[in-house]
């Protein structure tokens, strides 16, 4: 069915690479102007929509940067305001997105801010600080950032992708040649030489650019409210609330533990609703399951803290599940030094 689906919106496909193309050329040949700064800027994008794992990324360089006075820029997706916000304690995710919530509440030290025109964010933002990171910025390129970190999901990198609507991505793989290096998000521990030549032969890398495997860290559940962790074992029977593009590293993750669960799926930064949370609930205090917990992901946990799910949630055993990124101690050397010596070049030519 998935395969007359994509012939079917093929065409469409075709105009759509047309129609990037031509956009591309036309930053490319400066008549659309992109604007550069004089601090560092650093772009975490896709090529793809969705999955590839940008928060984890922008949360590892958070912490790699925890020196420097650092803002974090996102358009804020699914928010239902608009213009320039700064995030503050008044803060939701309805307000300023899901992800942007999640930087506030997890660095209080990072300013963090949304707007659509990230010309303007970053503008109003750079006086006071340092350098900034942008969110899933990769296309927008009436920005020319200083430092492009391109990100590719491995389980998608490895098969065949399409470009929109037919497939996932938002413009080909010529794309690539933007970025300063490359990371491969989700990538087996144990990558063999093949699997990487096939990676290295899909991206077509230049010399300049430097290519990472990362790997996804879980930690411990944290309680959505208060500040108790617990362990995941074999004996808790988990009902697992989503709303991610990808659950399937997790869905892994939960199996390779032998844990049972029952998951409660739906669309990337979906609105949870009430009566989406009262079915889980149900299903919850139905189960006749002694040792149970409701577990949800930190990015869904952000859409839970609003005042209209706080009652109903009030005494569940409801967790979130923190996730980062790891790279082997060659490659996080390696990627460290180069993000690291971009933002200081700054400081020895200012």
């Amino acid at each position: 069915m998935l395969k007359v689906i994509r012939l079917l919106l093929w065409p469409l496909s075709l105009l759509f690479a047309v129609v990037v193309y031509f956009r591309n050329r036309l930053f490319d040949w400066g008549i659309f102007p992109s604007k550069s700064f004089d601090k560092p800027v650093i772009a975490v994008g896709n090529l793809a929509v969705g999955g590839s794992g940008k928060t984890p990324t922008v949360e590892y360089l958070l912490r790699l940067l925890d020196g420097y006075k650092v803002a974090v820029l996102s358009r804020g997706y699914g928010r239902k305001s608009k213009g320039f916000l700064l995030a503050d304690e008044n803060s939701d995710a309805q307000s300023i997105g899901d992800e942007p919530l999640q930087y506030y509440r997890k660095f209080p030290q990072v300013t963090v801010a949304v707007c659509e025109d990230r010309v303007e964010g970053i503008a109003r933002l750079l006086p006071k600080h340092d350098l900034i990171l942008l969110d899933d910025a990769y296309q927008h390129r009436w920005v020319k950032p200083g430092f492009n970190l391109l990100l590719f999901d491995w389980p998608r990198l490895i098969r065949r992708q399409w470009l929109l609507p037919s497939g996932d991505l938002r413009e080909p793989y010529s794309g690539v040649k933007r970025a300063q290096a490359i990371w491969i998000t989700k990538a087996p521990a144990n990558l063999t030489d093949d699997e990487c030549k096939k990676a290295l032969g899909k991206l077509n890398l230049t010399k300049q650019q430097d290519l990472f495997f990362t790997q996804i860290q879980y930690l411990a559940p944290r309680a959505l409210h208060g500040k108790g962790q617990i362990s995941l074992t074999a004996d808790v029977e988990v009902f697992l609330l989503s709303g991610i593009a990808n659950p399937q590293p997790l869905l892994q993750y939960l199996s390779s533990l032998n844990i049972k669960y029952h998951h409660f799926d739906f669309p990337d930064h979906y609105a949870f609703k009430l009566a989406d949370i009262k079915q889980l609930k149900n299903a919850f205090e139905t189960s006749i399951v002694r040792q149970k917990i409701i577990l949800t992901t930190e990015k869904d946990a952000q859409r839970l803290f609003g005042d209209e799910f706080k009652e109903l949630l009030l005494n569940l055993p409801i967790y979130y599940l923190p996730i980062q990124f790891t790279l082997g101690e060659t490659e996080k050397l390696q990627f460290d030094k180069k993000i690291l010596d971009y933002v200081a070049s700054f400081r020895r030519v200012n």
